[in-house]
């Protein structure tokens, strides 16, 4: 009922900038936080940027200064725009965004992923 959509991804310069995007759809009532996760090959899958709904963001250090998340609450989208992207950045990129599918005293919040895109900069 829910799906996320990463864009975006592909293969860049050392040094270059990337913008990633990612749409929400389906059956949403309300959004909380969003966020962006990445998962370099043998590694775990590592948050570096969030983002609540009042607008408050939180970064990992590694891409402090160089990354910027941002949402959009009318179009259910998040962003993240990369600069000066080094090869230490190469990895899959995910989406993920707790969201209620219905109202109420108690709503229904739950984590989705999107599928993934990958980032690969080239030294």
């Amino acid at each position: 009922q829910v799906q996320l959509v990463e864009s975006g991804g592909g293969l860049v310069q050392v040094g270059k900038s990337l913008r990633l995007s990612c749409a929400a759809s389906g059956s949403i009532f309300s959004i909380g936080v969003m966020a962006w996760y990445r998962q370099a090959p043998g590694k775990e899958r590592d948050m570096i940027a969030t983002i609540n709904s009042r607008g408050s963001t939180n970064y990992a250090d590694s891409v402090k200064g160089r990354f910027t998340i941002a949402r959009d609450g009318e179009k259910n989208t998040v962003d993240l725009q990369m600069n000066n992207l080094e090869p230490e950045d190469t990895a899959v990129y995910y989406c993920v965004a707790e969201i209620a599918t219905r109202g109420g005293i108690v709503m229904d919040y739950q984590y989705y992923w999107g599928q993934g895109t990958q980032v690969t900069v080239s030294s």
